[in-house]
């Protein structure tokens, strides 16, 4: 048996958590976005950075469902 088996559900259970976490962080920066964008003090700079990190955190989170979501050869 190799040490890599062993690591996998290590490994997967530690991309599930982050994919939480992420989602989690994503819907926080959309909620602070539409509050900064509805009360109209928000500082422009701050809510395009919001929006960048947004961004990032969607990619980070569409690379983790690809690694977690076994291929499906038809």
């Amino acid at each position: 048996m190799t040490g890599r088996d062993e690591d996998e559900p290590t490994d997967e259970a530690a991309a599930r958590e982050e994919l939480g976490r992420l989602r989690e962080e994503h819907r926080d920066l959309d909620h602070a976005i539409e509050a900064l964008e509805r009360i109209g003090a928000g500082d422009r700079l701050q809510i395009q950075r919001f929006k960048k990190r947004k961004l990032s955190i969607k990619d980070r989170i569409s690379f983790l469902e690809d690694q977690l979501t076994p291929d499906i050869i038809a």
